[in-house]
């Protein structure tokens, strides 16, 4: 029987997610799950601070609340103040959802330093900012849930001639997910992995995602609902036993 608290619109659950890369895609449909169910959402942008603001007030709208703040978590100074303004206003965070993690097609002999420099900043490096930043108030309450998100088959090691460097940081997510697993379990956090194939978040053109359908062995392309299940899921009190795991969300393309 599922614990997750009834939906009713206005009333919050006292919980506190943090969601860099919650504006759009996958991070925004997660922040509005969450606000039905009554969370408060800190959302992070770099840039996209309309889209920030729009998901914040139908957050607000669904039951939740929600705040909206800019940080280049990639920057370990933005990064710290970017929890400690959200720990300042609600007092706690009890999921971190790193949602951000933006890529580029470059063949890897073509790629250049500042390219690379960015893949691995904005996908690794973040992630490792702000997890470890969170990690201390989360281990003091004896409990937190934090989700990064992969790559498939990232965890093959296989060889990514035209996004090397976004699919070396991919697995680099997953290594820190495993590692900063091991490390917080006794504190009663846990820290698992979603790793999407071809899911319709609006960053492709639906015309690529068309041609992407035959590789697919489920016949379809995903949606960000698939990714909402499984976020609610792992942030669920039916998962807490569920860590360091890293989830194939891509109707088993990458396998």
């Amino acid at each position: 029987m599922s614990n997750q608290p009834t939906i009713v619109p206005g009333r919050r659950s006292g919980k506190v997610a943090l969601i860099p890369g919650g504006a759009r895609g996958i991070g925004r449909a997660i922040a509005l799950r969450l606000g039905e169910m009554g969370w408060s959402v800190a959302i992070a942008y770099r840039q996209s601070e309309q889209d920030a603001t729009v998901t914040a007030a139908q957050v607000r709208v669904l039951g939740g609340g929600a705040l909206v703040f800019r940080a280049d978590c990639s920057v370990p100074e933005e990064a710290d103040g970017l929890i400690g303004a959200v720990e300042t206003e609600w007092g706690r965070i009890d999921a971190l959802i790193h949602t951000a993690g933006p890529y580029h097609r470059v063949e890897l002999l073509d790629e250049t330093p500042e390219g690379w420099r960015k893949m691995m900043a904005n996908n690794l490096d973040s992630f490792f900012y702000v997890a470890r930043r969170v990690a201390p108030g989360m281990a003091a309450q004896k409990s937190g849930r934090i989700i990064a998100f992969g790559m498939a088959s990232a965890d093959r090691l296989s060889a990514q001639t035209g996004v090397t460097a976004h699919y070396i940081a991919k697995a680099g997510v997953l290594v820190l997910v495993r590692s900063l697993a091991k490390t917080l379990a006794k504190s009663g956090v846990t820290v698992n992995a979603i790793s999407p194939g071809f899911i319709d978040s609006g960053s492709a053109p639906p015309e690529e995602l068309a041609k992407m359908v035959k590789s697919i062995p489920a016949g379809y392309v995903g949606t960000t609902a698939d990714a909402v299940g499984v976020a609610a899921f792992l942030l669920s009190d039916e998962a807490r036993y569920v860590n360091g795991a890293n989830i194939h969300l891509s109707g088993a393309w990458g396998l």
